[in-house]
């Protein structure tokens, strides 16, 4: 026996010392005279104390520190050297391939000794390779062999790069026939299919002596199982008690080396991820990865095109994307792993060294910008655009009822591309002007729609030409609703994908030196569920790709090998039986003679082939025999766990025991009258006590859990229910507020007191809000008209709705508010701050109702029709302010829509002026439930509901007075219920008592 720890045995030195400490006793106590001692003495006692510690129990606690010492002394029993066994023929068994790289100079080494005892013994030598041979014929049964021959063949080994084939190793032994002798197996020690074939076959030949290399590291690097900007590899590896410390070395395309990254795996770990943190610029110039100290194909990794970052740019439009429905949702994730995003509005991505930049839908609304975006395009960008809402609305000159829209029409400017049509209604003779691949059709093609399908499409196989072609098509990828492209001649030749029925999905066209890409489907789940499939990240990385001029094939197309790797790791000339691999059969091809690891195809479309790319996990072999080391020894036995498990049990020995003494049980009393009995219950019972307590101890030590207490600050913009206030107005009669309205200031202008910030009144109660204009007058207006709405909403409904604020949007929060009234000024001049919070609030579900306070004389075509106040310049001013903002297509508002019934039955919408057109989404157009984001009209709702500080109703209506006031009442009773519970009414519930109330 030996100690690998000896100078711990010095504690064996304290066993006299616990000796005399459990062997002390208390000094004798000084006699004192008390006469009220005599009372004690009557009594007797129930337990003796013992003045020390029994003979029996000292030498169970000098034992338990007498193992402890011994097993931090690390004690170990070397190995026997194994006697050489039989003198027939010699079976020589040497695993020589991916993993044997690490200790090959050794394995020879002790080949070579076993070849020469053999030979000098007298011995006829069959000598196997477990690894097929690189000219890829089949391992043949073993011939004897003299022992020259043997000595020369291991001279001109080298390691193989493929891994062994232990099932073809043991056909070819099972046809050799019956000879008493023995084998000698040179292990690698990681288990492969065919393990159990391979050890019968070894039994039956004669005894098995495995030979493992103790100090051999079995390691190999795979690609990493989830792609993204840091995880690049695994480092898989067999199990070790103890933590290793290694290295990676990062090589850069001409051979250098970018970065050496530390790494340590945990013991006992069999894998763990390598994370390379570069800069983009630098990761991209990253060639292969490799362990230094350990140069074999195992652990050197290949890269190639298709693990290169590439930059993409994603616009926005300065609003914050909703998770699951916001445009750029799903788009980030499915470029993440592959793609170096950038996001930001167009302005700041222009200004980016980008190739490819992804505009959703109702980002180019800015003539300037697309403009400039033209431009980037034409000097070599690929812009990839997707349809949606604005962009089907672009293209519409008719509403959906197939009545032509009114020349006042508000969402004829406002839209995503508005130079799509010309002024006599064709399309546009070149659509890449309008940064578009092709022409399209007015509105969009919807399951249900106007243009309608039986079912949602499916896609039709892609051309050869496509750079999507060789992709799979899930059978459950459909679309339901798309932008359909204007049937020209040369249609096909622009469309890369397709629908069953042969309508375009992506269309593409040069400009300049770039191109255009249009996804005919919104980058959203609302129109197809196309981004919910694993089809939807390979179109967009083959596009990325296509950008940058690299195109990987994914086909059958046959790639031949231009540099492979040899056993140590080191790229060459690709040996004379490797031949091509597919494009498509990369993902489940094992290296082999015909496809060692390293690089096929040509430079732009080259793919890596890894050695570790097929193994997921390094198992442990089971020994096929006696197993002993080079030298012929059998591995040492270590004696420490058996001496601290014996140090362990002996301490709870300790316990359990003093536990028993201090219950009254004595070893004398437990050998009487079956005493043991109770003894032995008590030891058992408090062997099955000590794990439960300690359980328990382990539970009471864990994290205490807490509990939170959240607080919602408000209502944000979506339909909400309304909010009981105690401090709301009653309102009265036919519109007129008894009450003076309180007048409101607007959260941004109040002054943040000292100490805690106050919460907003508007996340308290629920309110209204108006976009403050800067015109005290109209301010005023705005303010008395919704604070008359409110009074008398609350008055005739269950609603309650407090004073109504003034807001800024882009410097107040709107997310409080479900309705927001915007009084359109001549001057009004929207910021992208504004345009972003406005934005987001209708993305959020709240509802903007536009109001241009009458007519701009100049954009009457009609001047016999009904009355309204001069506007001038409104029009204009409502292009402005709604240029960014997501208008979908609208339609007149009709008795027929929604919004005429959610709480009162109308017919018209009239305010201060009557007969003016309302416009609202068109069905079907609308994101959130089809309910309409925007409303718009020129009736001058607030001079109708305004309520001054007298109570009284200071604006005249025209031209029904009185009654039309009612009418203007009820219809802001409507947006508000509209505004807060959505599209309520529409369900289908409400039918017949609809119908009984119209008297159909």
């Amino acid at each position: 026996m030996i100690f690998l720890a000896p100078l711990a045995l010095l504690g064996l030195l304290t066993l006299p010392v616990v000796w005399w400490l459990l062997r002390a006793t208390p000094p004798a106590p000084r006699a004192q005279i008390f006469p009220a001692v005599a009372l004690l003495r009557t009594l007797l006692p129930h337990q003796n104390d013992a003045v020390r510690s029994p003979l029996w129990l000292l030498l169970v606690r000098l034992a338990a520190v007498a193992c402890l010492v011994l097993g931090l002394a690390q004690p170990v029993l070397p190995g026997d050297r194994l006697p050489s066994t039989g003198h027939g023929p010699l079976l020589l068994v040497m695993d020589d391939g991916l993993f044997s790289a690490s200790d090959w100079g050794r394995r020879i080494a002790t080949a070579q000794g076993l070849v020469d005892d053999a030979d000098h013994a007298g011995r006829t030598i069959l000598f196997v390779r477990t690894a097929p041979a690189a000219d890829g014929h089949e391992i043949q049964p073993p011939a004897p062999r003299a022992a020259v021959a043997v000595r020369q063949e291991l001279d001109s080994m080298r390691p193989a790069p493929w891994r062994t084939d232990r099932a073809a190793v043991a056909r070819a032994l099972s046809k050799l026939p019956h000879a008493d002798g023995s084998v000698l197996y040179l292990a690698d020690g990681v288990a492969s299919p065919g393990d159990d074939a391979f050890a019968r076959a070894l039994r039956a030949f004669g005894p098995v002596q495995e030979i493992h290399f103790p100090d051999a590291s079995v390691l190999a690097l795979a690609p990493a199982a989830e792609r993204n900007s840091t995880q690049m590899a695994r480092l898989l590896a067999l199990p070790q008690p103890a933590p290793r410390s290694l290295s990676v070395r990062v090589h850069a395309q001409d051979g250098g080396t970018l970065a050496v990254l530390p790494l340590v795996l945990p013991a006992g770990a069999s894998q763990i991820d390598v994370p390379v943190t570069l800069p983009t610029a630098v990761r991209n110039r990253i060639d292969q990865l490799s362990l230094a100290g350990q140069a074999s194909a195992a652990t050197t990794l290949l890269f190639d095109e298709g693990d290169r970052l590439r930059p993409v740019g994603l616009m926005t439009s300065g609003a914050a994307d909703t998770p699951l429905i916001g445009p750029l949702f799903y788009l980030r994730r499915a470029l993440a792993p592959t793609a170096d995003l950038h996001e930001g509005t167009p302005a700041t991505l222009l200004a980016q060294p980008l190739s490819v930049i992804i505009a959703p839908d109702g980002t180019l609304a800015n003539p300037a910008i697309r403009q400039k975006v033209k431009d980037w395009v034409k000097n070599g960008g690929t812009l990839i655009r997707f349809a949606g809402p604005a962009l089907a609305g672009a293209q519409h000159g008719a509403n959906a009822d197939g009545a032509e829209a009114a020349p006042e029409a508000p969402a004829g400017d406002d839209i995503d591309t508005p130079g799509t049509r010309s002024a006599t209604g064709t399309p546009s003779a070149d659509p890449t002007a309008d940064l578009l691949p092709v022409a399209l059709l007015d509105g969009s093609r919807q399951l249900g729609g106007t243009m309608t399908w039986g079912a949602p499409q499916k896609l039709a196989p892609f051309d050869a030409t496509s750079p999507f072609h060789g992709l799979d098509i899930p059978a459950d990828v459909t679309i339901s609703r798309q932008v359909l492209a204007s049937p020209v001649a040369d249609l096909a030749a622009h469309s890369w994908a397709r629908l069953a029925d042969g309508t375009p999905l992506v269309t593409h066209a040069a400009l300049g030196k770039g191109d255009i890409i249009l996804f005919h489907v919104s980058s959203t789940a609302d129109w197809s569920n196309l981004p919910l499939s694993g089809l939807f990240v390979s179109m967009l990385q083959r596009l990325t790709d296509h950008a940058n001029g690299v195109t990987i094939p994914a086909d059958d197309t046959l790639l031949a090998p231009v540099l492979t790797l040899d056993g140590d790791g080191v790229l060459g000339p690709p040996p004379p039986a490797a031949r091509g691999l597919k494009a498509s059969d990369f993902a489940r091809t094992a290296v082999s003679p015909a496809h060692p690891p390293g690089l096929y195809g040509p430079r732009a479309a080259r793919r890596a082939l890894n050695a570790s790319s097929q193994i997921t996990a390094l198992t442990p072999a089971t020994p096929v025999g006696t197993v002993t080391s080079p030298g012929g020894r059998r591995a040492d036995t270590a004696l420490a766990p058996v001496f601290l498990c014996a140090a362990a049990v002996l301490l709870l020995l300790d316990g359990l025991l003093v536990l028993a003494m201090r219950a009254g049980l004595s070893l004398r009393s437990m050998t009487k009258h079956g005493a043991g009995k109770h003894g032995l219950s008590l030891l058992l019972a408090g062997a099955l006590t000590l794990p439960a307590l300690a359980s328990a101890q382990s539970a009471s030590s864990g994290h205490t859990p807490t509990a939170s207490v959240g607080a919602s600050a408000g209502a944000t913009g979506t339909k909400a229910g309304t909010a009981s206030s105690s401090t709301s107005a009653s309102a009265s009669g036919s519109g007129s507020g008894d009450n003076a309205a309180a007048v409101s200031s607007p959260p941004s202008s109040a002054t943040a007191p000292s100490g805690p910030t106050p919460v907003p009144g508007a996340a308290l109660e629920t309110r209204l809000a108006y976009v403050i204009t800067g015109h005290d007058d109209i301010d005023a207006v705005s303010r008395q008209g919704l604070q008359g709405l409110s009074d008398y909403t609350n008055a005739r409904t269950s609603a309650m709705l407090g004073h109504p604020d003034g807001v800024r949007p882009g410097q107040d929060d709107l997310s409080y508010y479900p309705l927001l009234y915007w009084p359109i000024t001549p001057d009004a001049a929207p910021t992208p701050a504004m345009t972003a919070a406005l934005t987001a609030f209708m993305a959020h579900g709240g509802i903007v109702l536009i109001d241009t306070q009458g007519q701009d004389a100049g954009s009457q075509t009609d001047p016999s029709g009904p009355y309204a106040g001069d506007a001038p310049g409104t029009r204009s001013a409502l292009r402005r302010v709604t240029a960014g903002l997501p208008i979908p297509p609208l339609m007149t508002m009709t008795d027929h829509h929604l919004l005429a019934h959610t709480f009162y039955m109308l017919h018209e919408f009239p305010g201060r002026y009557a007969e003016q057109p309302v416009w609202v989404a068109r069905e079907g157009e609308a994101e959130n439930d089809d309910v309409s984001p925007v409303i718009i009209g020129s009736a001058d709702w607030a001079h109708a509901w305004a309520v001054d500080e007298s109570g009284n109703t200071p604006f005249a209506v025209l031209p029904d007075g009185a009654d039309q006031r009612q009418l203007a009442y009820r219809f802001g009773v409507n947006t508000i219920i509209y505004a807060l519970t959505g599209n309520y009414k529409a369900d289908q519930v409400h039918v017949p008592m609809l119908l009984k109330r119209l008297g159909e």
